[in-house]
Order: structure tokens, then C-alpha cells, then sequence
């Protein structure tokens, strides 16, 4: 019984963050989605392409129910990265679309399978897993890609949250140019003491 409720549990939240990533694109022009907004390319659109891949690939090929779609392979030095931005001929819609397919195919798996039912993962340092290890690692995985979206589109137009109910700040702009001064005088004061603190020690040593 525990087993069943621990997948339904990682299952649901991988879900949620899944849903999450979509919002992220929502009202936002073409360009916007597939700028660079990182010195490493870091974009919105790459980020759902990135996962759908992965997602493809960890509940397909280390269960050998692979996924029937042709997808950058991760052991092709030629395609290695392809699947972190879209090139221009890739639309949002097809990306995407592809990604709500993997949803299902990962769906289908996790439904299939118990918990502890028997995967390989060849780039792993240890291949041998279990469904409950590729649970975790993906759902780590995909939190992990919210929130860098998270703050990408905030950075875009101050949009934050999981959901449209939560897209904005809930207080005005002079209240969190209020709060970011605060932040500021607060990094700003924590250098200076320490300067302070190594002066004196430094003193104390002579």
C-alpha cells in the first residue's frame, strides 16, 4: 500500500512542475521564449525541449518501452546541447505538442510498473535502478528546470508563481523597489563588517 501511495505522490507532483513549465511560455512572444537570457543560453523553450527529451528517455529506453519519436541521443557528441535551445525551423507548437506525448508515454510507464520493477540507465554510474530512482531523479530534474524558468520569466516581465493565479507580485512596484533597496543595504553592510572583522584580525596578528 505505502508503495502505491509514494508513486502516486512523486507521480502527482512531477505533474504539477510539468504543467508549470507550460505556463512559463504563456503570453510571451516567439522571441521572448527563445532568447539567450543566460551567458550559457539558457531559454524558456529550450528548457521544455530539454525535458521533454529527458523525460522521453528515462521512463522509455531505462524500461525498454522506448519512445516511438526520433530525439536528440545523449551519447552523440554531434547532437550533444540540441536539445537545450530550438532553432528556427522547431515552432513552439511542436515542441510543445511533443512534450505533452512524452507526458503520456512517461504516464503509461509509471501506471505499467510498480515501484520497484527493475530499469538501466547506461549513463549512470550505477545503471542498475529501479522505477522509484528515475521517479526521483526526474521530478529533481524538473524542479530543478522550474525554477531556473522561474527566473528567466521574471526577469522578462516580472511574472513569478506556478500558475496564472500567481503571475504577479501581489504588492505594488514601490513596495518591492522598497524591498530590493533593503536587500541591497543588507549585502552591502555584510561586506563592509566583514572587511571590518579581517581588518581587526589582521591588526591582531601583528
Amino acid at each position: 500500500m505505502i508503495d502505491a501511495l509514494m508513486k502516486d505522490y512523486l507521480h502527482g507532483e512531477l505533474r504539477v512542475l510539468r504543467e508549470a513549465m507550460l505556463w512559463k511560455l504563456d503570453g510571451l512572444g516567439e522571441y521572448d521564449v527563445r532568447r539567450p537570457l543566460a551567458s550559457t543560453g539558457t531559454n524558456l523553450l529550450g528548457l521544455v525541449k530539454h525535458l521533454s527529451v529527458w523525460e522521453s528517455r528515462y521512463f522509455g529506453e531505462a524500461f525498454d518501452r522506448p519512445f516511438a519519436e526520433p530525439l536528440p541521443r545523449w551519447d552523440d557528441a554531434g547532437e550533444r546541447g540540441a536539445d537545450m535551445w530550438a532553432t528556427e525551423h522547431e515552432t513552439r507548437e511542436e515542441i510543445i505538442d511533443r512534450y505533452r506525448r512524452v507526458w503520456e508515454h512517461a504516464d503509461a510507464t509509471i501506471t505499467a510498473l510498480a515501484i520497484d520493477s527493475p530499469g538501466h540507465v547506461p549513463w549512470w554510474p550505477r545503471p542498475d535502478v529501479k522505477l522509484f530512482n528515475v521517479l526521483v531523479h526526474m521530478l529533481t530534474e524538473t524542479s530543478r528546470h522550474a525554477g531556473h524558468a522561474d527566473i528567466l520569466r521574471e526577469r522578462l516581465d516580472n511574472s513569478t508563481g506556478t500558475t496564472a493565479e500567481y503571475a504577479l507580485p501581489q504588492d505594488d512596484p514601490a513596495f518591492w523597489e522598497a524591498h530590493c533597496a533593503k536587500i541591497e543595504r543588507a549585502a552591502a553592510a555584510a561586506v563592509a563588517r566583514a572587511d571590518r572583522v579581517g581588518s581587526a584580525n589582521a591588526s591582531a596578528d601583528l
